[in-house]
């Protein structure tokens, strides 16, 4: 089984294909198997890397005592040093866009270009236990939810919240995709639950302003007004981003729509040059 090492614990990857390499890195509480539909398209014209971030799943549970998108920046920095990946193109979607762009901020010259999909950058206002006290810390909440509900009913709980919050099929417009979300989240330790929780409550949005770094910014049709609009901040900041809406998904859109989100890649990739 391929692993990086770490200073607390590795990290589980997967490579396929050869060429530029091409690393897609997963959403919260889900994992590496949710980029197969990408691996199938780009694997026979790039090296193309996946890879779990640490809590999720084969690479599970480490010893830190906290997470934040900083040590899970960190770790993609690892990755990428270990397999000696020059200059990748990075696709990340979710919690994994936040990752993606902060390794770009970090790294601008190093990166050929990068694509955030479900492009959130901040948590939203709305988690579970919010509006119940003021006073009462969200992660706290979550915490205990976790060790009560365990994962998924935690995972299930927070989707019910954004719904109830936003409308709609927020998470995915398809309902076998919705349920594989939840199944993926319940293999997460309810420990580990909590700390990717935090890491993406204490998160700020990154400021590419000045990057020069091609960037392209997808979401769905269905995606929530907020994370749109931090999708359109995030292309409109970097000098070379730009934002596209796909129809007929929602945040997990490139599950939800996989031939859009395909055809949007590769015509981004196109652009990269060698």
């Amino acid at each position: 089984m391929p692993r990086v090492s770490l200073d607390t614990g590795s990290l589980y990857y997967e490579r396929r294909g050869s060429g530029p390499p091409l690393v897609f890195i997963h959403g919260g509480w889900q994992d590496s198997t949710s980029w197969a539909e990408q691996v199938e398209r780009f694997a026979e014209e790039y090296t193309v890397i996946t890879y779990d971030i640490r809590g999720h799943g084969e690479t599970g549970a480490t010893a830190a005592s906290e997470y934040s998108i900083e040590l899970f920046t960190d770790d993609l920095e690892a990755l990428v040093a270990a397999l000696g990946l020059e200059r990748p193109i990075l696709v990340g979607i979710s919690v994994g866009g936040l990752i993606a762009s902060s390794y770009l901020g970090r790294h601008p010259e190093a990166v050929r270009g990068a694509v955030v999909a479900g492009p959130f950058q901040s948590m939203p206002s709305v988690v579970p236990f919010s509006d119940l006290n003021p006073l009462f810390s969200p992660v706290q909440g979550v915490k205990q939810m976790a060790a009560t509900l365990g994962s998924a009913g935690a995972f299930r709980s927070m989707l019910n919240a954004m719904r109830a919050a936003n409308g709609g099929r927020w998470l995915s417009r398809d309902r076998d995709v919705r349920a594989e979300t939840v199944t993926t989240a319940r293999a997460v330790p309810e420990s580990e639950y909590s700390k990717i929780f935090e890491a993406m409550y204490d998160a700020e949005p990154v400021d590419l302003s000045g990057v020069e770094t091609p960037l392209l910014v997808l979401y769905g049709a269905d995606e929530t007004g907020r994370i749109k609009r931090q999708g359109r901040r995030l292309a409109d900041d970097a000098h070379h981003g730009r934002w596209l809406e796909l129809p007929d998904a929602a945040h997990l859109v490139n599950r939800d729509n996989p031939a859009a989100f395909n055809e949007a890649c590769a015509e981004f990739f196109g652009t990269l040059g060698g």
